[in-house]
């Protein structure tokens, strides 16, 4: 039976011997890869995720300024130049753009585990489209999912993120091994399934990105489902393969 695996930082997965054929799903669901998810649903043409707001410079001095968009942040504030990354922002200006996301956690997160047979983008948004795609092409494989959590600290929506994607894939009759965090993540969804809004509202990073009045980010982040697109991670881009 393959095995599937929570771990709850970026940290953890810098560390983790991540096995060349496993299949890993990485959640920032506050904000990096609900981001990707939208802005790739919305036409953008790719997003480069980096580790740094260096590095984001300079891939996007070897890019066409017309058609790139720089957006980053580090340890929640905006970098300067680079414009804000919230998903209901960069919605209506991405279309045919390429993408260079720098972020304190989710990018990082991606890069950390760039060595795996297949990493995709996971959030609340886009929770249905990746279960479909995990149930169509890798029921007999092991699955690692990646909390990028928050700076070195577990980050409580991500973990709700890898608890809803577990119930899908569990759910629809499919069958893994479960680890005890990700037993842990599903139980966890499952008493709090109809309170998502409530629950990242409520996380520390929830609660910093009130304070600073990006309630409808956060509201959007915890909408599951809306969004019909699988962010996959390939020649260190995340793309939409396919239709979309």
């Amino acid at each position: 039976m393959p095995k599937l695996h929570v771990l709850l930082t970026k940290e953890e997965a810098a560390n983790y011997k991540t096995d060349a054929e496993i299949v890993v799903v990485v959640f920032d669901v506050l904000l990096a890869t609900t981001t990707i998810a939208t802005v790739l649903h919305h036409g953008a043409t790719e997003v480069i995720p980096v580790m740094d707001e260096s590095e984001a410079l300079l891939i996007a001095n070897s890019l066409q300024e017309s058609t790139t968009i720089l957006t980053g942040e580090s340890r929640g504030r905006t970098i300067e130049g680079f414009i804000d990354p919230l998903p209901t922002l960069l919605e209506d200006i991405v279309a045919q753009k390429t993408i260079v996301l720098s972020t304190t956690n989710g990018t990082v997160a991606i890069r950390n585990v760039s060595n795996a047979k297949r990493i995709y983008a996971g959030s609340l948004v886009n929770v249905d489209a990746v279960a479909d795609r995990i149930r169509a092409d890798h029921l007999n494989q092991d699955l690692l999912f990646v909390c990028a959590g928050s700076m070195g600290r577990f980050a409580t929506e991500d973990f709700y993120g890898a608890g809803c994607l577990i119930d899908r894939i569990i759910g629809s009759g499919a069958s893994w091994k479960l680890s005890d965090s990700a037993t842990t993540a599903r139980l966890f969804f499952h008493g709090n399934e109809t309170d998502g809004e409530k629950v990242l509202k409520a996380s520390a990073t929830g609660e910093m990105m009130m304070q600073l009045d990006l309630e409808k980010d956060v509201q959007f982040a915890s909408k599951q489902g809306v969004i019909p697109i699988v962010p996959q991670y390939e020649n260190g881009k995340m793309i939409v393969k396919g239709d979309r």
